[in-house]
């Protein structure tokens, strides 16, 4: 709807007309289950009497609308979710009463109610712009202003916001009004409302500009998972820590975290009321790496407090900023005060492998998108958004300086605190703190798209050293351009069983073709190594001794950067078909076991598992996945007791098991018949075991049984996605209606039941599904909003169907839908999926 889909130009417009004086938000959460009152008095003044503009309110029921105490028709005034206000005067008040809609897809005030227990959770989640679902709006993020929220509840319940908790008033038995201070000025997307039967701790931070008061909030089912001494000991260390490098105190008073249902993302930063996931408060074991992310999260939305709450983007198109931004500076801070002291090798191993994914799409983009209007922006929420912009800033903070560049960032935050700012305004402080000329720099980086390969290439003379070394530089043909890059190069030698680096050098890599002059004359290593140290956001590619040496001996290199960055060159090699898939499942069977990254133990099997599935010669693909999965028992029988390798292998073996002999191993491993020494089969492992003999056809009647058991939304979620990986065309129509049909799914069932639904091996009774999918594509957004239908149209591509008569038939889809451009994106990306599995099968194959 155009009314929805605000575009660039017209809040421009908005902003030189318009400056906001405050919000009052009175909201009332006791009239009923599906909807909530919501009356908004909006003080706003105006450059242009006598000129028009509007406001902006999603799927609400008005009734009433008063400007300036002149009564407007609300059937007139409010169309296609805008409010037409016309014959401004310098000084305006506007009201509007409401009945607004709870949602149950994770967009604007989410309700939900706990099966454990039926205990009601609401909580609020506003970026991109949908606080409008909640009150009524200038929703765009340089019209800040302050909000004071009035909020009637149930007298049990905890209500939480941006500003301080005030104590609840009485309104009526059982029922109270909480009366909230003025929040500092902020933009809408950043304003929050949680309220619900949440259980409270509270604790205070003494920190570097004085106390911070620090809450901790979840539902009551999940108190006994609540670590909340380890939560708080990641919050201070974080705050200590921004508050000394920022040198600007935290903004925002106090500092609640609440850990939420259902809840699409990982955590938001609304301002002093960040929400979480709630899946962070894990109830079974989980591998170091599931906490190391956890840990980055907590300190990702941290560091928005100060870049992206306190200093705001003007527009979406510096939305890359912020986020980039926290993504960087989490990773810094996770390594320098918290126990994850490696994480820039977790970072690489896992994060940094989803940028150059997407940046390889037919959707890429450059890293400061044309985000032209609202649709646009949120589809180019992306890894480009977050993982290569993180790369490439961290790439900047090693071109400026750390230290010139915290003092451009400190004298930004003291420019522009609490108010809104372009890329230029960070910029020009980072020039004039660092003394380099950064637009071209800004331009080679930020405003192209795509990522360049390094390959090195050299002669040796008679005695084996290198006469000539030259790296390369390539790109894609659709984006040419050649960056300049940084980068490390190392030189290992195996030396008593060890890979042992004996030379390391640092050059400036510019255009085609850069000649090395400092290794002119040294032997050739065993092991040659670019982008060492991971500086550059480049793929690599390893020369033939050099991928020799890894494959037979990756597990012997004791650095775990330099190991993080050959297990990425050998998984592009495959991913680009220049290495066989069987290779890259060796490689990994032969040194997964000894990989100390928590981030690389935990990722790379599910690579190995798609070169298994996707990306193997078909013809062979039986032979490889019989190898993958007795190498997977192998490792996960002779791993450590108790260890996360252990857990992990577990967990791959099951989901590779296919064999009679596997398949009845999951059951013993059920039944307790097959015990594995220091393995708890708990909670959540059952249900993998349980889904991976669902998908085999086995023993439909244990996930009713687990259910039993399971009364919690984690159980009805991981029974919901059992029952779609089942090999039936009953199980699949059913999952098929509960994601793309039906409108009633709330969101997180609706993800688990897609993942679980399109499964290798079930090419039989996934056939119709291709063309169920094309016709779906063309009206999914239309019917099932924005974020389901992302989760959708990703997770139910049909790739265990790939083919080149797949490619031909979404081709011709591709010439003739007039589906929402989101959708049209997606299926592009899952066609070029297709495509690079159908190349890397051709490379197997040979």
């Amino acid at each position: 709807m155009p009314g929805t889909n605000l575009t660039r130009d017209e809040a421009a417009t908005r902003a030189a007309l318009l400056d906001v004086v405050s919000y009052t938000i009175d909201l009332d959460l006791t009239t009923g289950e599906k909807t909530f009152s919501s009356t908004t008095t909006l003080s706003f003044t105006c450059r242009e009497p006598g000129a028009s503009t509007f406001a902006d309110l999603v799927d609400a029921t008005v009734h009433e609308i008063t400007l300036n105490g002149r009564s407007i028709d609300p059937a007139t005034a409010y169309v296609d979710s805008r409010i037409e206000l016309s014959d401004l005067a310098a000084e305006n008040v506007l009201v509007v009463r409401a009945d607004c809609a709870y949602s149950h897809t994770g967009e604007g005030l989410h309700r939900f109610v706990d099966p454990a227990d039926d205990r009601v959770y609401l909580y609020t989640q506003f970026e991109v712009p949908d606080a409008r679902r909640v009150f009524t709006t200038f929703e765009q993020p340089d019209l800040k202003s302050v909000f004071t929220f009035n909020v009637t509840a149930p007298s049990h319940w905890k209500v939480v916001s941006n500003a301080a908790t005030p104590e609840p008033t009485p309104v009526r038995d059982g029922v109270a009004e909480w009366r909230f201070p003025a929040t500092e000025r902020m933009s809408t997307y950043i304003t929050a409302l949680v309220a619900g039967e949440y259980h409270e701790v509270q604790h205070v931070h003494h920190g570097k500009f004085g106390d911070i008061p620090l809450g901790h909030y979840c539902r009551q089912s999940l108190v006994e998972q609540l670590d909340v001494e380890e939560l708080v000991k990641l919050t201070e260390a974080g705050f200590a820590f921004f508050e000394e490098k920022f040198d600007f105190p935290y903004p925002f008073g106090k500092y609640d975290q609440l850990y939420v249902p259902e809840y699409n993302m990982g955590a938001m930063e609304n301002a002093g009321c960040v929400t979480l996931r709630d899946e962070y408060l894990p109830r079974s074991r989980q591998p170091r790496s599931f906490y190391e992310f956890r840990c980055s999260v907590i300190l990702h939305e941290m560091a928005h407090m100060w870049f992206g709450d306190l200093v705001t983007m003007k527009w979406w198109d510096d939305l890359w900023l912020n986020e980039s931004f926290a993504e960087w500076a989490c990773y810094w801070a996770e390594a320098e005060v918290t126990e994850f002291a490696d994480a820039w090798t977790g970072f690489a191993n896992a994060r940094k492998q989803t940028g150059y994914r997407a940046d390889q799409l037919p959707s890429t983009h450059p890293i400061a998108a044309d985000n032209h209007d609202l649709a646009a922006v949120e589809v180019n929420f992306d890894m480009i958004t977050y993982a290569k912009g993180a790369s490439v800033l961290k790439q900047l903070v090693a071109w400026v300086g750390l230290e010139p560049f915290l003092a451009g960032l400190r004298q930004y935050f003291k420019d522009h605190a609490f108010g809104n700012s372009e890329f230029s305004d960070l910029l020009s402080a980072l020039e004039k703190a660092s003394g380099r000329e950064l637009a071209g720099w800004a331009q080679e980086w930020l405003q192209t798209a795509g990522v360049n390969t390094l390959t090195p290439e050299f002669e040796l003379d008679a005695d084996g050293a290198y006469s000539r070394l030259v790296v390369k530089q390539t790109a894609h043909p659709d984006w040419p351009t050649l960056r300049r890059h940084r980068i490390g190069i190392g030189l290992y030698d195996l030396v008593e069983g060890r890979l042992t680096r004996r030379q390391y050098v640092e050059v400036d890599v510019e255009g085609a073709s850069t000649e090395i002059a400092e290794l002119v004359g040294v032997r050739q290593p065993d092991l040659l190594l670019l982008n060492d140290s991971d500086h550059a956001y480049a793929k690599i590619r390893l020369d033939e001794r050099s991928l020799a040496t890894a494959v037979a001996h990756l597990s012997d290199l004791e650095d775990s950067l330099a190991r993080a960055l050959i297990w990425g060159a050998t998984w592009d090699m495959t991913r680009d078909a220049e290495m066989r898939a069987r290779d890259y499942v060796a490689l990994v069977l032969a040194n997964i076991g000894r990989e100390t990254d928590a981030w690389g133990v935990s990722r790379i099997p599910a690579t190995a598992a798609t070169a298994v599935n996707s990306y193997s010669d078909p013809a062979h693909r039986a032979e490889l996945r019989a190898q993958w999965e007795s190498g997977l028992r192998e490792l996960a029988w002779a791993a450590e007791p108790g260890s996360d390798h252990q857990l992990t292998f577990v967990r791959a073996y099951a989901g590779a098991a296919h064999s009679e002999q596997a398949l009845a191993e999951l059951e013993g491993l059920l039944d307790g018949t097959v015990v594995l020494d220091g393995l708890a089969v708990d909670q959540d492992l059952r249900w993998v075991l349980i889904t991976s003999l669902a998908a085999a056809g086995r023993g439909a009647e244990r996930i009713e049984t687990e259910l039993a058991a399971d009364r919690t939304i984690s159980g009805q979620e991981h029974a919901a996605a059992a029952r779609a990986a089942q090999p039936t065309a009953e199980a699949k129509a059913e999952a098929w209606a509960q994601v793309v049909e039906r409108t009633d799914t709330p969101n997180e069932t609706s993800r688990s039941v897609a993942i679980a639904f399109p499964r290798f091996g079930q090419e039989e009774v996934l056939a119709p599904y291709l063309e169920k999918y094309l016709e779906a594509a063309e009206t999914i957004w239309e019917v099932q909003g924005t974020h389901k239908s992302q989760v959708a149209l990703i997770a139910l591509f049909p790739h265990p169907l790939d083919s080149p008569a797949l490619v031909e038939r979404v081709d011709a889809w591709l010439e003739t839908t007039s589906a929402a451009p989101g959708a049209v994106r997606l299926v592009r990306e899952g066609r070029a999926d297709a495509v690079r599995a159908l190349a890397a099968q051709a490379c197997d194959a040979g």
